[in-house]
């Protein structure tokens, strides 16, 4: 299988080098100075990626993922497949599906469902759209696991913003109780609580909860506004939503409130 990644930001590179490590011949694209990964080969654009490609895993984050799109919809023809891995709103996975159908490729909508540094490629994904099967066929042979939903694009990703709320959530809850605990001089004592509610790895888990806002902040701020964005269109309250996207706010801007 030849495939073509886009982005080459944690998950990209990890991805990129794991199905090289799974046999594959891997094609990368990044248009930032970033490091190539081993075994792979770095195309001078988009299109030069796709070349010979049967499958395209988009990973350049949100906010690049209409004009990765774009671009590669000029290389894209039938039988080939386009898997947009960006966490987004269903709807702006909608809008790339449209992008797509034309060239007769077929896409499909993967949620990723853990932290990828922490699974490389077996972290489990979520997969939604025409492409999915197919998709899900050709990832499975190589380690990946995906689990299919029958329903169109933005299916998957509206999954992902659903999980996003309580993972997220749990996330700000960690900061605030740790923060709190710093000021009051008792934060071991703290931390061992949280983490026996965490279960036997609490600890770790804990770590990377406080530890991926802080490195992730800005990211994590969009996916978060996403979801509470899919929950108004249910007609659900997003309090905790709120709550969430301010602890991000101040991961991201105010580093001596930070735990």
């Amino acid at each position: 299988m030849i495939a073509a990644v886009l982005g080459l930001g944690e998950a990209g590179t990890i991805y990129a080098e794991g199905l090289a490590g799974a046999g594959w011949e891997v094609r990368t694209f990044d248009p930032q100075d970033v490091p190539t990964p081993p075994r792979t080969v770095r195309a001078a654009d988009i299109e030069d990626a796709l070349r010979g490609a049967g499958i395209v895993l988009s990973l350049t984050g949100a906010s690049a993922a209409f004009d990765a799109a774009r671009a590669a919809s000029c290389a894209l023809g039938p039988g080939m497949l386009f898997a947009d891995m960006n966490t987004a709103a269903p709807e702006q996975k909608r809008l790339i599906g449209a992008i797509i159908e034309p060239t007769g490729a077929q896409m499909a909508d993967i949620a990723v469902l853990a932290a990828v540094p922490r699974h490389g490629i077996r972290t489990p994904l979520l997969a939604s759209g025409p492409g999915a099967p197919a998709t899900a066929a050709a990832l499975g042979a190589a380690g990946v696991p995906v689990e299919l939903l029958e329903g169109p694009v933005g299916m998957a990703a509206g999954r992902k913003l659903l999980r996003s709320v309580f993972m997220k959530g749990l996330a700000a809850l960690a900061l605030e109780g740790m923060a709190a605990a710093e000021a009051a001089g008792c934060a071991d004592w703290m931390r061992g609580q949280i983490a026996a509610e965490l279960g036997p790895q609490g600890h770790a888990v804990l770590d990377r909860l406080i530890e991926g806002s802080l490195l992730h902040a800005e990211r994590r701020g969009h996916e978060v506004q996403a979801a509470r964005t899919a929950l108004e269109d249910y007609g659900v309250p997003t309090h905790m939503c709120e709550a969430t996207l301010k602890w991000l706010e101040i991961a991201a801007t105010e580093p001596k409130v930070r735990p």
